[in-house]
């Protein structure tokens, strides 16, 4: 919970500096439960260097439910916007893609083939890939001096690639045999080929999304080796399509193109 507000404020460029947690708890819970709930929690925030502020503990009349703000500062003026990409920028993501979808999928007991033959060691690295993201705050400071634009990647890469495209009034296009994927991920869909739209649409992978200057951008990839955090150039920014795809960013591979029109997971 912690992690994923965390995610957003990588994504503008922002140091983390505190959160709140407001907590209801259900009838019935029990102490080792909490005491396990606020290991966890201080550990994160240890780890993160975003202390509990504070916040409200309540009694819930059904199960528990917990919602945490975090709170993150850029010098003024310096916020990564997500509307500010340009055609002609480069495309990147950091991390790996999809791990996440297929950690889900797992974790709610699937039965699709790929997932009754996965080895042990890829259904516990996806499986945690979804329960433990890892927000990328080592970027925070590079993606303010080297990034036009960026956002995280928190409900699916097409989807969220859309949003940008849609708020910078561009379009892009994606090279899909460069897309950024785990061992784990690739054994899986290289059996099973028709997985890589879930790759793609599927969320929760807290991952960033940027745009970059392509005069900047080989600082920019070196300077994200430098704090251990892989980068990918997966393709370009280019100006929106007026007659047929609008801004709706095109996905490539050696079979054609194709367009994710519901590309992400809605809230709504």
């Amino acid at each position: 919970a912690l992690a994923v507000n965390l995610s957003d404020l990588a994504a503008k460029g922002a140091r983390p500096r505190g959160h709140l947690l407001s907590l209801a708890l259900e009838v019935g819970w029990r102490e080792d439960w909490l005491a396990g709930f606020t290991q966890g929690l201080g550990h994160a925030a240890r780890a993160f260097g975003c202390p509990l502020l504070g916040g409200d503990t309540v009694r819930a009349n059904g199960a528990y439910w917990l919602s945490i703000t975090a709170f993150g500062e850029v010098p003024h003026g310096e916020m990564v916007h997500r509307f500010t990409a340009r055609a002609g920028d480069v495309l990147c993501v950091s991390g790996t893609i999809g791990d996440a979808a297929l950690g889900l999928a797992l974790r709610t007991g699937t039965t699709e083939s790929w997932a009754l033959n996965i080895g042990i060691q890829s259904r516990v690295f996806l499986t945690d890939r979804f329960l433990h993201p890892q927000p990328r705050i080592a970027l925070a400071d590079i993606l303010r001096r080297r990034a036009r634009a960026a956002m995280d990647v928190s409900d699916g890469l097409a989807g969220d690639l859309a949003k940008m495209c849609k708020t910078s009034e561009v379009s892009a296009e994606v090279d899909l045999e460069k897309l950024p994927l785990s061992s784990a991920a690739r054994s899986v869909c290289e059996s099973h080929p028709e997985l890589r739209d879930r790759l793609v649409t599927g969320g929760d992978d807290y991952e960033i999304l940027c745009a970059v200057d392509p005069a900047e951008l080989d600082g920019f990839l070196s300077e994200c080796r430098q704090v251990g955090i892989a980068m990918t150039p997966i393709g370009h920014f280019r100006p929106r399509d007026f007659t047929q795809n609008g801004c709706l960013p095109i996905f490539s591979d050696a079979e054609g193109q194709k367009v994710y029109e519901k590309g992400s997971y809605s809230h709504f």
